[in-house]
């Protein structure tokens, strides 16, 4: 499938080709954090077809939590969207944010990974209440 993404703000765009069956949920520690929420959801792209279309990510290095070896944390430096992760070297697979894919709607996980560490209330949301908007005030 083909994607198209994105920051926030406009400054950067990609394209990629991915396979929808291999969206996937991280609980781990890592992003937790680098998303600001309770987990980051993640889709691979397909090697060598990710390609930037304007603009120019951040690349924030990091060492991960698991095996030791260093990511590339792409994000735009403008709005903060983050936007992919790759290896540091040879940047032939992405791992994309899936909330910079415009096409996210059509993408359903289908794993969620370092289960351990996800939180017990992030499972089952069906019990909150429930806004089409923004929450009253």
């Amino acid at each position: 499938m083909k994607i198209h993404g994105g920051c926030h703000c406009g400054a950067i765009s990609y394209e990629a080709e991915i396979d929808p069956e291999k969206v996937s949920i991280c609980h781990c520690t890592d992003c937790q954090t680098g998303s600001g929420s309770a987990y980051r959801t993640n889709v691979q792209s397909r090697q060598g077809s990710f390609k930037l279309l304007s603009g120019e990510p951040k690349i924030y290095v990091k060492t991960t939590a698991d095996s030791g070896n260093p990511r590339a944390q792409g994000f735009c430096a403008e709005c903060g969207t983050p936007l992919f992760s790759t290896t540091v070297s040879d940047r032939q697979v992405y791992i994309l944010r899936l909330g910079s894919i415009r096409e996210r709607a059509q993408m359903q996980p289908r794993s969620q990974g370092w289960y351990r560490s996800a939180h017990a209330w992030s499972q089952d949301l069906s019990t909150l209440p429930r806004f089409e908007k923004q929450r009253p005030a």
